[in-house]
């Protein structure tokens, strides 16, 4: 045996060339990105430009983007520079996606890696040993403290990785046909997941393709007596329809519906009630994922023995559904051209590995700590202008807060507000609506959370002297 390269790969990856060449890159990159580092106006020469681009663009995707946002290609950690010169402070990352925030080294090194790589897209008819790779580090991570999750199958989203796991469940229940899942949860947008997201306006026009049956929600303020309604409700679901329940579709905490959690007390006594009853078990991580004390949700909420199927995306950049032996499915019934690009599964691995080297989880992780400092710096906000905000809502790397009234007119005002004030957030929930924030958590700092709410505070005092939002004001 030699220790000498034979693979004409790993002859490449070792080649000096190469790696000169990657640096240079990183160097050039941390060059033009060291200005960046806070928010910053537009340039009046660009921004006629700019909004004639953001015309036509809306013109031919027949709607306008939510915010005026194209980024011009380079940031730094969370700080965005955009195409009329603006720099944002990115607190909601494509609603999660962009976990390393802006042009950060590891995804940089990732980008090139894969740039030498011999395709663009991997498949399930041709793969590279990243994907062994990526596989191999989520099953490991995801059964490290007892489940059983020994398979994962990669996608290009998280609505598929969603639609996978809808597939098991209903082979391996067959014949059953109905799913169960919370009041106010969000799957997706494909034919059958817009059946389950509860959202009524997701299905206009849309045929009806899977039953889905709706039990409540964990409610904080009642905690006891919420679970007990819940478990009541799944009970008469199932005793009405007896064994056409093949999945119970938990959010562990509820993203698109406002950031609400669940607790383990909570699931647990669902959980039981499913298993007694056969019915799959799957948790939708496709916003959770690695954003709570654990990289899994389930982890955090201790559910291991729990869960039989749980779907990733968003941050992972590659999605992923995860399962245990008894969901295994037979040959034909998942496959696609394309699981992933190359620069994708790169990413996912130095993303998943820079988390857990860097300290993110645990209780008393990263993650944990920026939680507590941005809810503190938010309540010192709702202190100085009562009855302004409520909250802070959320569970780790995931923040809300109520705006004024709850309604979504108010929360969409200080969200547009809090963008041309140089803060990224978005809206969540319906009644009330909330905003919320998904930080980069794998380069933010405090520092970046005390700017973020020292603009929410001049934002929030800006609008308290604006007469026509004064109906918005307790």
């Amino acid at each position: 045996m030699t220790d000498s390269p034979i693979l004409a790969s790993d002859k490449l990856k070792s080649d000096p060339r190469l790696q000169q060449a990657k640096q240079l890159i990183m160097d050039a990159v941390a060059q033009h990105q060291a200005e960046l580092t806070t928010v910053r106006a537009p340039n009046p020469e660009l921004v006629a430009g700019y909004e004639e681009t953001l015309d036509a663009f809306g013109a031919i995707r027949n709607g306008s983007l939510y915010f005026p946002y194209l980024s011009s290609g380079i940031g730094n950690g969370p700080f965005v520079e955009l195409g009329d010169g603006s720099v944002k402070l990115d607190f909601i990352t494509g609603i999660g996606v962009h976990g390393y925030g802006h042009s950060h080294p590891l995804m940089v090194e990732a980008a090139v890696d894969s740039a030498v790589a011999d395709t663009v897209m991997q498949g399930n008819l041709q793969q590279n040993h990243e994907s062994y790779e990526l596989v191999k580090l989520l099953t490991e991570t995801a059964n490290e403290s007892g489940a059983e999750l020994k398979h994962c199958f990669l996608t290009t989203s998280g609505a598929m990785a969603n639609e996978n796991s809808l597939k098991l469940a209903f082979q391996n229940n067959h014949p059953a046909n109905r799913v169960i899942a919370f009041s106010h949860c969000f799957a997706g947008r494909t034919l059958a997941l817009a059946q389950v997201t509860d959202k009524a306006k997701y299905r206009v026009g849309l045929p009806d393709t899977i039953n889905v049956d709706y039990i409540p929600f964990y409610d904080e303020q009642q905690p006891e007596r919420s679970t007990e309604i819940a478990a009541n409700h799944l009970n008469y679901l199932i005793e009405r329809n007896p064994g056409k329940h093949a999945a119970l579709w938990m959010e562990l905490i509820q993203g698109e519906g406002g950031y609400y959690p669940g607790t383990t007390e909570f699931f647990r006594t669902l959980t039981k009630v499913a298993k007694a009853n056969k019915i799959c078990v799957i948790a939708d991580e496709v916003q959770t994922f690695c954003r709570t004390t654990r990289p899994y949700a389930f982890q955090h909420f201790e559910l291991d023995k729990e869960v039989d199927v749980v779907t990733i995306g968003k941050i992972s950049q590659v999605c992923a559904t995860l399962f245990t032996d008894e969901y295994k499915f037979k040959p034909g019934l998942i496959s696609q051209t394309f699981t992933g690009s190359t620069m994708g599964i790169n990413s996912a691995i130095a993303i998943v590995k820079g988390l857990i080297e860097n300290g993110n989880f645990g209780a008393d992780g990263k993650n944990q700590k920026l939680h507590n400092h941005f809810v503190a710096g938010l309540k010192k906000v709702a202190d100085k202008h009562p009855g302004t905000i409520s909250g802070p809502h959320g569970c780790g790397g995931m923040v809300a807060l109520t705006p004024l009234d709850g309604s979504a007119e108010a929360a969409a005002a200080l969200a547009k507000r809090l963008f041309a004030a140089g803060l990224m957030s978005f809206m969540a929930g319906g009644n009330p609506s909330r905003l919320r924030f998904l930080m980069p958590l794998g380069c933010t700092e405090t520092a970046h959370i005390d700017l973020a709410c020292e603009i929410i505070d001049t934002t929030i005092g800006e609008m308290k002297q604006d007469a026509s939002l004064a109906k918005h004001f307790a």
